[in-house]
């Protein structure tokens, strides 16, 4: 971009145009590929697959199963609800495992009355400790739904649903349509209903396989960026060859107003918090947070702990500040070029992901069961943390330009914040230490032809 900055110029014009492509190159840069996609999991979606088992005098029967093949995000308590738009007059006669939240207007039937009449029902799984005869395999979580890889045996939600007034043929059946999945808030874009092959189902002796009447397949995909106006985790860094802690960047996940807004943080000796650990408002999932500079319910640190000839450690801490939630089966997602040499963890559990197939980069962190699985509400008790080994390749290895610090963490699935490249501890002989930003450098360039122009 050297014509931008030559001397040279003296169009107004052309230094208007100038400015608007750097504008517009500063501002591509400051989007990340996570607001439209996950990066580190893009294969990741929850597949809805909706199986008709039987045809009634007027509809079927069908059990919806939802499939979390997201590697590493889970849906939490409160749990999921799922939603549709009927295409036709359908109602639902019943239901196992699941019910909707509302009835609708049922006053044209007479006798027996359907479990739901509106043309889009919301839908939400049923509570652990359901009477044996309302259940069916895969239900009764309360909504909460594990991720693929830390709980593939918890990683699916069942219901079972009766339709009415629909067709009773695979060729006079009418898709739904307009899927929502909530998670419980918004984040999950839903695609149009597909028809599948049939799904075919093995019995428990492995003897006999039979098939549903009718498949279709619901794909959503999540979109942290859709999903909440601030973040919800930030990264702090510190290493044992400087003095400096860098932490969580100031207002990582929103400022603390209590002055216009009234607790909307907690100071750790405030009489308000007394109430708030005996009891009061626990029940409430919105986020209750220590009152701190980065306002994050979760602060993650990676400490460069020590250097040895052939191999460093790390340590991890995971901080929980949010008075209300104590976060089960949490997990963090790393990604650092030196994982392709993780030789050792201690009281973690680790899993390698491969986004990009080929580079071995990112890692999977989690709790070991009924150790450190649960990460208590903030409090003495509210930090998790893990040392990790890494083996150096010589020919990559370096504690220069701050090549020893993660690229990117995630929280729960949640992309947390980084602080700036150019506040990462640096070696106390590093002479290469920048004391001007690129976007500065911009700023100061565009002034100085400013002023040029001004008095060309």
């Amino acid at each position: 971009m050297g014509f931008c900055f030559s001397p040279t110029i003296r169009s107004v014009s052309k230094f208007t145009s100038c400015t608007i492509l750097l504008v517009f190159l500063l501002s591509c840069t400051s989007f990340t590929a996570t607001e439209a996609y996950d990066a580190l999991d893009p294969n990741g979606n929850i597949t809805i697959k909706w199986d008709i088992m039987s045809w009634t005098p007027d509809g079927y029967v069908a059990v919806v199963t939802m499939f979390n093949f997201q590697q590493y995000r889970h849906i939490q308590a409160p749990g999921w609800s799922l939603g549709w738009t009927w295409a036709k007059k359908e109602v639902i006669w019943s239901m196992m495992g699941g019910q909707t939240t509302e009835q609708g207007d049922c006053s044209r039937f007479k006798g027996n009355v359907p479990h739901c009449c509106k043309k889009d029902p919301t839908v939400v799984d049923l509570l652990p400790g359901t009477p044996y005869n309302q259940q069916i395999a895969n239900c009764c979580k309360g909504g909460v739904i594990n991720s693929w890889v830390q709980d593939p045996a918890n990683a699916a939600s069942s219901f079972q649903i009766s339709v009415g007034a629909a067709g009773t043929t695979n060729k006079t059946v009418k898709l739904p349509k307009n899927f929502t999945l909530k998670a419980p808030g918004p984040g999950y874009t839903c695609g149009p209903a597909k028809i599948v092959k049939p799904t075919k189902f093995v019995t428990a002796d492995q003897r006999r396989v039979t098939q549903a009447l009718m498949t279709w397949n619901v794909t959503c995909t999540y979109s942290q960026f859709l999903s909440q106006k601030t973040p919800t985790c930030c990264v702090s860094l510190s290493s044992f060859y400087n003095d400096t802690i860098v932490s969580c960047p100031t207002c990582a996940c929103g400022c603390q107003n209590n002055a216009t807004q009234p607790g909307s943080c907690v100071e750790a000796d405030s009489p308000y918090l007394a109430s708030v650990v005996s009891g009061s408002g626990k029940n409430s999932y919105t986020p209750l947070v220590q009152c701190t500079k980065h306002m994050c319910p979760i602060r993650v640190h990676w400490h460069v702990k020590l250097n040895y000839k052939d191999y460093w450690r790390v340590k991890v801490t995971i901080t929980n500040f949010n008075y209300r939630m104590n976060y089960t089966q949490w997990n963090l997602v790393a990604q650092h070029p030196n994982f392709d040499n993780l030789t050792q963890l201690f009281s973690f559990n680790y899993k390698s992901l491969t986004p990009y197939a080929a580079i071995n980069d990112t890692a999977m962190l989690w709790g070991v069961k009924f150790y450190n699985d649960l990460l208590m509400e903030a409090g003495p008790l509210g930090n998790v943390q893990s040392e990790l080994l890494f083996q150096k390749d010589k020919s990559t290895f370096t504690f220069e330009k701050g090549w020893a610090f993660p690229r990117r963490i995630y929280f729960n699935g949640d992309n947390c914040v980084m602080p700036s490249p150019e506040d990462y501890p640096w070696l106390p002989n590093a002479g290469s230490h920048p004391d001007i930003s690129l976007l500065t450098l911009f700023m100061t360039i565009l002034s100085a032809m400013a002023f040029l122009y001004a008095y060309a």
